[in-house]
């Protein structure tokens, strides 16, 4: 039984070497990329500063791979068994309620509808929503308010939910938590897989009505699984950091509750970054930036409607990629070392 428990690692000199070939090759494509309208003083900013950010990751996973490795591997073994659970887990969900998983799709429905009335109708009638798209000459296109909104609200939907039961894994699932044999990293994984299918109902219901308003299917759509994996690993890395320590500290999730309203504001959701004079005129654009959910809204907005690639913000991508790791091994190691404790807390 423990040799069938056991957890193999990948070879650390092999896994390693694959590792420093792409942080160097990231690297190399980071300082000999070349964007001639933007500031050259800012371009050798970003340059050093992404520099530093790998060098330091690099650091990172040299002194901490053991335990950087135990959690995708565990993952990794178990596919089938959180494939099981996440299913079970969105079924039961609404399994008591007369009206079963119609609850499910009622909130962000009507929550999408009333930001529709107000910010569509009250606040700018018949007004269509001017969204620059990157390295267009031309100002932008216009599209219909309702859709700008829908495209916005449907990662953030995922994001909010996700984040939420993916942080109180632990907590429901306590009685799986005190069994000896049982991977307990996969219990926040089950509960985001089983908000992603809710997300993609609700990215189908996005197409359909971006199809209805003559945004037809282009070749920019097959981003929006990029950005899909993209937000999900965002999500998973700050669950396991948030999971592991509200078991000690239950008044996180209240903190979390709030700080997902507060968040949801400087995301640009219901607002356009450019329609902001105060923004678009001190060039504060970068700023909120730095909040990893506003270049997934972007890039879900982009991929339906705005015709650009990934690949053409490359500081952005660059930067959200490295937030992320940097998140996923502190939230990992986190988890790791807290683990021996959960039983004896909850």
């Amino acid at each position: 039984m423990n040799k069938r428990m056991k957890i193999r690692k990948p070879p650390k000199k092999i896994f390693l070497g694959v590792f420093y070939v792409l942080a160097l090759a990231l690297a190399l494509i980071l300082v000999l990329h070349q964007n001639p309208y933007a500031d050259q003083l800012s371009e050798i900013r970003k340059k050093v500063s992404g520099c530093i950010l790998l060098g330091a990751l690099c650091i990172l996973v040299t002194l901490w791979y053991e335990k950087l490795t135990v959690l995708p591997v565990e993952l990794f073994q178990n596919r089938k068994l959180i494939k099981r659970l996440a299913v079970n887990d969105f079924k039961k969900r609404y399994a008591g309620s007369a009206m079963g998983i119609v609850w499910a799709f009622a909130q962000p429905v009507v929550t999408v509808a009333l930001y529709y009335v107000v910010f569509g109708w009250l606040f700018n009638p018949d007004r269509g929503v001017e969204e620059s798209v990157r390295g267009a000459v031309t100002a932008g296109v216009k599209v219909p308010q309702v859709l700008f909104l829908t495209a916005g609200l449907v990662p953030w939907f995922f994001f909010s939910e996700a984040l939420t039961n993916g942080t109180t894994s632990l907590l429901e699932y306590n009685y799986l938590v005190k069994k000896v044999l049982f991977k307990i990293s996969i219990l926040p994984i089950i509960k985001i897989i089983a908000a992603m299918f809710m997300h993609v109902f609700f990215l189908s219901v996005l197409l359909i009505m971006a199809c209805g308003l003559q945004y037809y299917p282009s070749i920019y759509w097959i981003q929006i699984p990029y950005y899909m994996a993209c937000e999900f690993i965002l999500v998973l890395s700050i669950s396991y950091f948030t999971s592991a320590i509200v078991v000690f500290f239950r008044d996180l999730l209240q903190i979390i509750n709030i700080g997902l309203q507060v968040f949801m504001w400087g995301t640009p959701i219901l607002w356009n970054m450019d329609d902001i004079p105060f923004i678009r005129d001190n060039h504060l654009q970068w700023f909120f930036k730095l909040n990893p959910m506003t270049i997934i809204v972007e890039g879900f907005r982009n991929s339906i409607y705005g015709h650009t690639w990934f690949y053409e913000d490359f500081y952005s991508s660059t930067y959200f990629w490295l937030v992320v790791l940097a998140l996923f091994c502190f939230g990992a190691v986190t988890f790791k070392r807290l683990k021996p404790h959960f039983a004896d807390v909850l």
